[in-house]
């Protein structure tokens, strides 16, 4: 979705500045391929140096680069269609103005240079260390003796050339550091194959919580030798759910622990979601915490009794205002906590810790670690 929408910005920063400098045309012809070039950076580099889309196995700095040429070049396109826009409100109080600020190229290239800067800050923030995010949510009906229970989330590691081994040891420290009860992962937590990877995921093997390590497959799992993978997991100490749950226990109570994999995984041949199946035989009147990669399934999930919904996928939105079209794909939910419907279900979507490394900005998202304290509402 991110590359058909860099598409066709593209398009749009050729149309309203490339052709509008005052070059001779074989100039402008040849200019109008930088930003092509860099909108199809991703099967040019997949092209000249192996790896694929999801996982381009070239250097970190060069993925840094090939990020800020990206985001800046969606960023500047963004940026001009928000200039013409207010462009034609102005052009409604005075048609001179309004055409003064459609042409001027000043105003043009300044925005330019702001989308530059703007995308290399981006870059930055996307592969920092991400902060702890702390929060409450009260799930009716929970026993009174999991009131304080901490869960620790994450989401969308994407282990690569990016985000290497020593950005996942400082994720699995500061992890560990908050002594969680229970560490659940919602997905896409590699890039790429195991053995591209053999450097990177042995730290995912540290995380720590009394009651276990449990993940799900994202999306991106599917794209580089499933089976391989879900192995390595489970060898690693996580205990990767598929459509199955597990029942948690605390001084006699219960709380129950779902997951189930990505919505891809038919299109692989492999086992395809399934939340009926998940919480066969799951002790009634419990509540719920289901993983599950894409936030927009909450919609089918809820009705089946699911209490608190913990998913990942959209990194947030990458950046405050592009989000809004990210929300769009996903139901409506991007980032944070939302209620659905109204017998007190909830979703959380998880920023993500890290990102794909194909598109690595952040602007007014960052990444995160989320420690989230569970509170009853039982008296």
């Amino acid at each position: 979705m991110i590359l058909n929408a860099a598409g066709l910005i593209g398009l749009y920063l050729l149309w309203r500045y490339v052709w509008r400098l005052k070059l001779a045309w074989p100039w402008r012809v040849l200019l109008s391929a930088v930003p092509v070039l860099i909108v199809l950076q991703h099967r040019v580099v997949q092209y000249l140096f192996g790896g694929s889309i999801a996982s381009p196995e070239i250097s970190p700095q060069a993925l840094w680069v090939l990020g800020a040429c990206l985001g800046a070049v969606i960023l500047f396109a963004c940026f001009l269609l928000l200039r013409d826009v207010a462009g034609l409100l102005l052009f409604v109080v005075s048609r001179p103005k309004g055409r003064a600020l459609w042409r001027s190229m000043p105003v043009a290239h300044s925005l330019g240079v702001l989308a530059c800067v703007l995308a290399v800050i981006g870059v930055w923030q996307a592969v920092s260390v991400p902060q702890v995010k702390r929060m409450e949510i009260t799930i009716p009906g929970l026993a009174k003796e999991f009131d304080g229970y901490k869960v620790v989330h994450l989401t969308d590691l994407h282990l690569s050339k990016l985000l290497q081994g020593p950005w996942a040891q400082q994720v699995v420290a500061r992890t560990n550091a908050l002594s969680p009860d229970l560490i659940v992962i919602s997905g896409d937590l590699i890039d790429g194959t195991p053995e591209a990877r053999k450097n990177d995921y042995p730290p995912l093997g540290d995380l720590h919580a009394k009651d276990g390590v449990y993940a799900v497959a994202g999306n991106h799992e599917y794209y580089a030798y499933f089976k391989r993978w879900m192995r390595v997991f489970n060898e690693l100490g996580i205990h990767m759910l598929e459509n199955e749950h597990v029942v948690l226990h605390k001084d006699g109570a219960q709380l129950v622990l779902a997951g189930v994999p990505d919505t891809i995984s038919a299109n692989f041949g492999q086992v395809a979601p399934d939340t009926t199946k998940a919480l066969a035989n799951a002790p009634a009147g419990v509540p719920v915490i289901l993983l599950d990669h894409r936030p927009g399934n909450i919609l089918r999930n809820a009705p089946k009794g699911v209490s608190l919904q913990l998913s990942g996928h959209t990194h947030g939105g990458h950046i405050l205002g592009i989000d809004q079209v990210i929300r769009i794909a996903n139901e409506g939910f991007v980032s944070g906590l939302y209620q659905v419907g109204t017998e007190g279900r909830q979703l959380y979507v998880g920023n993500g810790a890290g990102l794909w490394s194909g598109f690595p900005l952040r602007l007014g998202r960052p990444s995160e670690i989320a420690e989230i304290t569970l509170r009853s509402d039982v008296q």
